[in-house]
Protein backbone atom coordinates (compact mmCIF):
# COMPACT_ATOMS: atom_id res chain seq x y z
CA UNK A 1 0.00 0.00 0.00
CA UNK A 2 1.48 3.37 -0.74
CA UNK A 3 2.38 5.43 2.20
CA UNK A 4 2.52 2.74 4.63
CA UNK A 5 4.64 -0.58 5.02
CA UNK A 6 3.36 -3.83 5.63
CA UNK A 7 5.16 -5.86 8.20
CA UNK A 8 4.21 -9.83 8.70
CA UNK A 9 4.97 -9.98 12.29
CA UNK A 10 7.75 -12.64 12.85
CA UNK A 11 7.37 -13.73 10.01
CA UNK A 12 10.14 -12.23 8.04
CA UNK A 13 13.24 -14.29 7.49
CA UNK A 14 15.94 -11.22 6.22
CA UNK A 15 18.89 -12.60 4.15
CA UNK A 16 22.18 -10.29 4.09
CA UNK A 17 23.32 -11.30 0.05
CA UNK A 18 26.90 -9.47 0.62
CA UNK A 19 29.63 -9.41 2.90
CA UNK A 20 32.78 -6.83 3.24
CA UNK A 21 34.44 -8.14 0.50
CA UNK A 22 31.46 -8.94 -2.26
CA UNK A 23 33.04 -6.13 -4.82
CA UNK A 24 35.99 -8.16 -5.19
CA UNK A 25 33.62 -10.26 -7.97
CA UNK A 26 30.80 -9.85 -10.24
CA UNK A 27 28.61 -9.88 -7.36
CA UNK A 28 25.05 -9.50 -9.11
CA UNK A 29 25.92 -11.78 -11.46
CA UNK A 30 27.57 -14.53 -8.78
CA UNK A 31 24.44 -13.92 -6.67
CA UNK A 32 21.83 -13.78 -9.12
CA UNK A 33 22.89 -17.61 -10.12
CA UNK A 34 21.60 -18.57 -6.12
CA UNK A 35 18.51 -16.67 -5.87
CA UNK A 36 16.05 -20.04 -6.72
CA UNK A 37 17.99 -21.51 -3.78
CA UNK A 38 17.73 -19.04 -0.97
CA UNK A 39 13.72 -18.84 -2.09
CA UNK A 40 13.37 -22.68 -1.70
CA UNK A 41 14.96 -22.40 1.76
CA UNK A 42 12.71 -19.97 3.06
CA UNK A 43 14.17 -16.09 3.13
CA UNK A 44 11.31 -14.11 2.16
CA UNK A 45 13.82 -10.62 1.68
CA UNK A 46 17.52 -10.60 -0.29
CA UNK A 47 19.71 -7.65 1.58
CA UNK A 48 21.72 -6.21 -1.31
CA UNK A 49 24.38 -3.64 -0.79
CA UNK A 50 24.36 -0.21 -1.34
CA UNK A 51 24.02 -0.33 -5.55
CA UNK A 52 25.42 3.76 -6.31
CA UNK A 53 28.25 4.69 -7.27
CA UNK A 54 30.68 4.77 -4.34
CA UNK A 55 33.78 6.44 -3.03
CA UNK A 56 34.84 3.37 -1.05
CA UNK A 57 33.62 -0.11 -3.34
CA UNK A 58 31.69 -1.44 -0.57
CA UNK A 59 29.23 1.25 -1.08
CA UNK A 60 28.74 3.50 1.93
CA UNK A 61 30.25 6.50 0.66
CA UNK A 62 28.01 7.25 -2.13
CA UNK A 63 28.47 9.95 -4.55
CA UNK A 64 26.04 10.14 -7.10
CA UNK A 65 22.62 8.38 -6.11
CA UNK A 66 21.49 7.64 -9.49
CA UNK A 67 24.02 6.26 -11.02
CA UNK A 68 24.24 2.11 -10.36
CA UNK A 69 27.06 1.20 -12.19
CA UNK A 70 28.92 0.25 -8.96
CA UNK A 71 32.20 -2.31 -7.74
CA UNK A 72 29.52 -4.98 -7.50
CA UNK A 73 28.47 -4.65 -11.48
CA UNK A 74 27.01 -2.59 -13.65
CA UNK A 75 23.29 -1.00 -13.42
CA UNK A 76 21.89 -3.89 -16.08
CA UNK A 77 23.25 -6.01 -13.91
CA UNK A 78 21.74 -5.50 -10.81
CA UNK A 79 18.36 -4.33 -12.65
CA UNK A 80 18.25 -8.34 -14.09
CA UNK A 81 19.37 -10.00 -10.55
CA UNK A 82 16.43 -8.03 -8.72
CA UNK A 83 13.94 -9.08 -11.41
CA UNK A 84 14.74 -12.31 -10.64
CA UNK A 85 14.81 -11.70 -7.43
CA UNK A 86 10.84 -10.61 -7.91
CA UNK A 87 10.07 -13.57 -9.92
CA UNK A 88 11.13 -16.18 -7.52
CA UNK A 89 8.38 -14.51 -4.73
CA UNK A 90 11.32 -13.03 -3.06
CA UNK A 91 11.72 -8.72 -2.32
CA UNK A 92 14.81 -6.75 -2.44
CA UNK A 93 16.05 -4.77 0.15
CA UNK A 94 17.92 -1.77 -0.79
CA UNK A 95 20.60 -0.47 1.33
CA UNK A 96 20.00 3.32 1.86
CA UNK A 97 22.93 5.31 2.53
CA UNK A 98 21.17 8.92 3.29
CA UNK A 99 23.11 10.17 6.61
CA UNK A 100 26.51 11.03 4.47
CA UNK A 101 27.38 11.92 1.02
CA UNK A 102 30.80 12.51 -0.60
CA UNK A 103 31.20 16.19 -2.57
CA UNK A 104 33.13 16.14 -6.00
CA UNK A 105 33.53 19.86 -5.73
CA UNK A 106 35.32 22.57 -3.35
CA UNK A 107 32.69 25.13 -1.93
CA UNK A 108 32.81 27.66 0.64
CA UNK A 109 35.42 27.54 2.95
CA UNK A 110 37.71 25.07 0.82
CA UNK A 111 35.65 22.34 1.79
CA UNK A 112 34.35 19.58 -0.42
CA UNK A 113 30.66 20.89 0.23
CA UNK A 114 29.18 20.67 -3.39
CA UNK A 115 27.58 18.46 -6.35
CA UNK A 116 27.86 20.01 -9.16
CA UNK A 117 27.08 17.86 -12.21
CA UNK A 118 25.67 15.42 -10.53
CA UNK A 119 21.94 13.92 -10.39
CA UNK A 120 21.44 15.90 -7.28
CA UNK A 121 23.17 19.36 -8.12
CA UNK A 122 23.19 20.27 -4.06
CA UNK A 123 25.20 23.22 -3.31
CA UNK A 124 26.81 24.18 0.67
CA UNK A 125 23.30 24.16 2.09
CA UNK A 126 22.58 20.41 2.29
CA UNK A 127 25.53 19.82 4.12
CA UNK A 128 25.11 19.77 7.69
CA UNK A 129 26.88 22.94 9.88
CA UNK A 130 29.18 20.76 11.61
CA UNK A 131 30.21 18.64 8.47
CA UNK A 132 31.76 21.60 6.25
CA UNK A 133 28.41 23.44 4.98
CA UNK A 134 26.13 25.76 5.45
CA UNK A 135 23.01 23.67 6.28
CA UNK A 136 21.91 23.74 9.98
CA UNK A 137 23.39 21.54 12.56
CA UNK A 138 22.77 17.63 12.19
CA UNK A 139 20.18 16.45 14.20
CA UNK A 140 21.56 12.81 15.57
CA UNK A 141 25.43 11.94 15.51
CA UNK A 142 27.59 13.35 13.15
CA UNK A 143 29.21 10.84 10.80
CA UNK A 144 33.26 11.92 10.39
CA UNK A 145 35.36 12.47 7.49
CA UNK A 146 32.41 13.19 4.82
CA UNK A 147 29.86 15.61 4.07
CA UNK A 148 26.56 14.92 6.32
CA UNK A 149 23.65 15.40 5.03
CA UNK A 150 20.93 18.02 5.93
CA UNK A 151 17.77 16.62 6.54
CA UNK A 152 16.14 19.56 7.17
CA UNK A 153 16.36 21.12 4.26
CA UNK A 154 13.27 20.79 2.01
CA UNK A 155 14.44 20.74 -1.07
CA UNK A 156 16.80 17.83 0.01
CA UNK A 157 13.85 15.70 1.24
CA UNK A 158 12.24 16.26 -2.26
CA UNK A 159 15.29 14.85 -4.17
CA UNK A 160 15.80 11.39 -1.45
CA UNK A 161 11.73 10.92 -1.78
CA UNK A 162 12.04 10.79 -5.56
CA UNK A 163 14.86 9.04 -5.75
CA UNK A 164 13.56 6.47 -3.28
CA UNK A 165 10.39 6.05 -5.40
CA UNK A 166 12.61 5.33 -8.31
CA UNK A 167 14.18 2.77 -6.88
CA UNK A 168 11.36 1.17 -5.60
CA UNK A 169 9.29 1.87 -8.78
CA UNK A 170 11.94 1.94 -11.73
CA UNK A 171 14.18 -0.46 -10.48
CA UNK A 172 12.56 -2.84 -9.20
CA UNK A 173 13.57 -2.82 -5.03
CA UNK A 174 10.64 -3.49 -2.42
CA UNK A 175 12.44 -3.48 1.08
CA UNK A 176 14.52 -0.68 2.59
CA UNK A 177 17.30 -0.76 4.89
CA UNK A 178 18.46 2.94 6.78
CA UNK A 179 21.97 2.98 7.33
CA UNK A 180 23.61 4.90 10.46
CA UNK A 181 20.20 5.71 11.18
CA UNK A 182 21.06 7.77 14.60
CA UNK A 183 22.64 10.24 12.19
CA UNK A 184 19.27 11.85 11.70
CA UNK A 185 16.10 12.28 13.00
CA UNK A 186 13.90 9.20 13.00
CA UNK A 187 10.98 11.81 12.12
CA UNK A 188 12.52 11.69 8.51
CA UNK A 189 13.12 8.04 8.49
CA UNK A 190 8.88 7.95 8.88
CA UNK A 191 8.59 11.19 5.72
CA UNK A 192 10.79 8.73 3.16
CA UNK A 193 8.90 5.59 3.96
CA UNK A 194 5.10 7.48 4.13
CA UNK A 195 6.59 8.93 0.24
CA UNK A 196 8.17 5.81 -1.15
CA UNK A 197 5.91 3.16 0.10
CA UNK A 198 7.99 0.33 1.14
CA UNK A 199 6.83 -3.07 1.93
CA UNK A 200 9.59 -3.65 5.21
CA UNK A 201 11.91 -1.59 6.15
CA UNK A 202 14.97 -2.03 9.29
CA UNK A 203 16.89 0.73 10.41
CA UNK A 204 20.76 0.62 12.15
CA UNK A 205 20.50 2.47 15.35
CA UNK A 206 24.00 0.84 16.38
CA UNK A 207 24.15 2.38 19.85
CA UNK A 208 26.74 1.97 22.72
CA UNK A 209 25.64 -0.60 25.23
CA UNK A 210 26.55 -0.23 29.17
CA UNK A 211 29.24 -1.38 30.83
CA UNK A 212 30.14 -1.93 34.26
CA UNK A 213 34.05 -2.29 35.40
CA UNK A 214 35.79 0.41 33.49
CA UNK A 215 34.44 -0.78 30.31
CA UNK A 216 35.44 -4.29 30.57
CA UNK A 217 32.43 -6.40 31.38
CA UNK A 218 28.69 -5.76 29.87
CA UNK A 219 26.11 -4.71 32.02
CA UNK A 220 23.51 -7.19 33.06
CA UNK A 221 21.09 -4.16 32.69
CA UNK A 222 20.50 -2.96 29.10
CA UNK A 223 16.85 -1.03 29.61
CA UNK A 224 18.41 2.12 28.26
CA UNK A 225 20.32 0.84 25.27
CA UNK A 226 17.46 -0.94 23.91
CA UNK A 227 15.06 2.03 24.96
CA UNK A 228 16.29 4.23 22.27
CA UNK A 229 16.39 1.58 19.39
CA UNK A 230 12.58 1.41 21.01
CA UNK A 231 12.21 5.26 20.36
CA UNK A 232 14.07 5.47 17.41
CA UNK A 233 10.91 2.99 16.27
CA UNK A 234 8.54 5.03 17.93
CA UNK A 235 10.05 8.04 16.19
CA UNK A 236 9.17 6.31 13.03
CA UNK A 237 5.35 5.87 14.16
CA UNK A 238 6.37 2.01 13.56
CA UNK A 239 6.79 2.02 10.36
CA UNK A 240 10.38 0.67 10.65
CA UNK A 241 11.41 -2.04 12.09
CA UNK A 242 15.21 -1.92 13.85
CA UNK A 243 18.07 -4.32 13.87
CA UNK A 244 17.93 -5.90 17.49
CA UNK A 245 21.59 -4.98 18.56
CA UNK A 246 20.79 -5.43 22.16
CA UNK A 247 20.26 -9.10 22.09
CA UNK A 248 23.17 -9.79 19.82
CA UNK A 249 25.49 -8.25 22.64
CA UNK A 250 23.58 -9.61 25.42
CA UNK A 251 23.54 -13.10 24.05
CA UNK A 252 27.28 -13.20 23.05
CA UNK A 253 28.25 -11.94 25.94
CA UNK A 254 26.11 -15.06 27.38
CA UNK A 255 27.38 -17.41 25.88
CA UNK A 256 31.04 -16.66 25.75
CA UNK A 257 30.81 -16.48 29.64
CA UNK A 258 28.57 -18.94 30.46
CA UNK A 259 26.17 -16.54 31.98
CA UNK A 260 22.84 -17.76 31.00
CA UNK A 261 21.22 -15.66 33.35
CA UNK A 262 21.45 -12.71 31.42
CA UNK A 263 19.33 -14.17 28.56
CA UNK A 264 16.22 -12.73 30.84
CA UNK A 265 15.28 -9.45 32.21
CA UNK A 266 14.68 -8.12 35.29
CA UNK A 267 11.04 -8.87 34.55
CA UNK A 268 11.39 -12.07 33.14
CA UNK A 269 11.24 -10.46 29.03
CA UNK A 270 14.16 -11.62 26.53
CA UNK A 271 16.63 -8.79 27.45
CA UNK A 272 16.90 -7.30 23.92
CA UNK A 273 14.51 -4.96 21.77
CA UNK A 274 12.66 -8.12 20.75
CA UNK A 275 11.54 -8.30 24.47
CA UNK A 276 9.79 -4.82 24.40
CA UNK A 277 8.67 -4.28 20.85
CA UNK A 278 8.70 -7.89 19.07
CA UNK A 279 7.30 -7.10 15.80
CA UNK A 280 9.98 -4.29 15.27
CA UNK A 281 12.62 -6.51 16.38
CA UNK A 282 14.95 -7.90 13.18
CA UNK A 283 17.41 -10.13 15.71
CA UNK A 284 21.02 -11.06 14.21
CA UNK A 285 23.75 -12.37 14.87
CA UNK A 286 26.60 -11.25 12.32
CA UNK A 287 26.63 -8.52 9.40
CA UNK A 288 29.26 -7.20 7.23
CA UNK A 289 30.41 -4.36 10.15
CA UNK A 290 30.50 -6.61 13.06
CA UNK A 291 32.22 -9.78 11.48
CA UNK A 292 33.33 -10.61 8.25
CA UNK A 293 36.68 -9.23 7.21
CA UNK A 294 36.35 -5.90 9.14
CA UNK A 295 35.34 -7.83 12.52
CA UNK A 296 34.63 -5.36 14.41
CA UNK A 297 32.08 -7.09 17.33
CA UNK A 298 32.17 -10.75 15.78
CA UNK A 299 30.09 -13.34 17.83
CA UNK A 300 32.26 -16.23 18.91
CA UNK A 301 32.08 -18.97 16.25
CA UNK A 302 32.03 -21.73 18.90
CA UNK A 303 28.53 -20.45 19.77
CA UNK A 304 26.86 -19.82 17.20
CA UNK A 305 24.74 -22.83 16.88
CA UNK A 306 23.85 -22.46 20.62
CA UNK A 307 22.47 -18.71 19.53
CA UNK A 308 20.13 -19.80 16.83
CA UNK A 309 18.90 -22.23 19.13
CA UNK A 310 18.32 -19.73 21.32
CA UNK A 311 16.41 -17.79 19.33
CA UNK A 312 14.30 -20.87 18.15
CA UNK A 313 13.29 -22.20 21.69
CA UNK A 314 12.75 -18.64 23.77
CA UNK A 315 11.95 -16.40 20.86
CA UNK A 316 9.98 -18.47 17.87
CA UNK A 317 8.72 -21.27 20.58
CA UNK A 318 6.95 -18.93 23.00
CA UNK A 319 5.13 -17.26 20.70
CA UNK A 320 7.08 -13.82 21.36
CA UNK A 321 7.85 -13.59 17.64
Amino acid sequence: MEGETVIRVGREILFQAFNWESHNLNWWRHLEDLVEYLAEVGFTSLWLPPSSSSLAPQGYLPKDFYRLDSAYGTENELRSLIQVINSKGLRAMADIVINHRVANKQGAGGHYNRYDGSSMPWDETAITADSGGHGNPSTGDVFGGVPNIDHTQEFVRQDIKKWLQWLLQDVGYSDLRFDYAKGYKADFVKEYIMAAGPCFCVGEYWDTCSYVEDGRQLDYNQDSHRQRIVDWIDGTGGLSAAFDFTTKAVLQEALKRGELWRLRDQQGRPPGVVGMWPSRAVTFLENHDTGSTQAHWPFPPEHVVKAYQWYSTTIFMSGVM
